[in-house]
């Protein structure tokens, strides 16, 4: 501003306005170009919002990690009977694992923790963000973090219980669903680590099947992917009872 109050912009506008003299739409654009010079704006003046906005959408994911990372079937075994679960049984920090070397209650324990840890970033990304992609990629992350916890050595579970409590953050009908793909196949192949893999590849389609086509079939599709990855390992196991592996009792 000068001193009088007159605005610098007021030259600049009869200037533009000669400038661009004309009824064509070229003199019309030039005039809105040269007279509104958003152009000018310096890139660094848009880029703490950005940036900002690129950190939020980053955390959420990163929550999702770090939560699925805390390898809650470790820390119980070990409270509990003194042990490492993944020194035994499968070799997985899983709820079944935990069954085997602690018992049912305690197992009933890391199965509520394990399925909180997907439930709770991904709870979070959507109420917060709302864009599909930070949400997906939350669950993802979760089910990731508790197959390889930067926690535990990168030694974690397979990523059942996660990826049910993402779905259950999203579309409680959806967990259960996919719930019920997961027994039918278990029960069809009696293989567990089979009957995973199949579910982690089958359960999108049949979703969309299901005309579950939200949020929930991507996230399907993405923390699906990634468990049967996981389970890949497990796919010449050989089993003696399903998933428990306990020793059936001498007739």
């Amino acid at each position: 501003m000068l001193l009088d109050g007159r605005s610098r912009r007021r030259p600049r506008r009869r200037y533009t306005r000669k400038f661009c003299a004309g009824d064509g739409a070229e003199s019309k654009f030039a005039y809105n170009f040269l007279a509104h010079p958003a152009w000018l704006i310096s890139s660094r003046d848009s880029q703490p919002g950005l940036s900002m906005e690129t950190l939020l959408s980053l955390l959420f994911p990163l929550l999702g990690y770090f939560s699925g990372s805390l390898p809650f079937s470790v820390w119980v075994t070990r409270y509990a009977k003194g042990v490492d679960v993944r020194n035994a049984g499968s070799g997985h920090a899983t709820t079944t694992n935990t069954i085997r070397q602690a018992g049912f209650g305690w197992g009933a324990l890391v199965a509520i923790l394990d399925v909180a840890k997907g439930f709770v970033p991904t709870f979070l990304a959507s109420k917060y963000s709302g864009e599909t992609w930070v949400i997906v990629l939350t669950a993802a992350l979760a089910v990731a973090g508790h197959c390889w916890p930067v926690f535990a050595q990168f030694r974690g579970g397979m990523g059942i219980a996660p990826f049910g409590g993402a779905l259950l953050a999203t579309n409680w009908v959806s967990a259960f669903v996919g719930l019920g793909l997961l027994l039918a196949l278990l029960f069809t192949v009696r293989h567990g680590a089979r009957a995973s893999v199949l579910t982690g590849i089958l359960i999108a389609p049949l979703f969309w099947l299901l005309n579950f086509r939200g949020i929930e079939m991507w996230i399907a599709l993405a923390c699906g992917l990634v468990m049967a990855y996981r389970f890949l390992i497990d796919w010449n196991r050989k089993y003696r009872e399903l998933w428990l592996d306990r020793e059936k009792p001498h007739s």
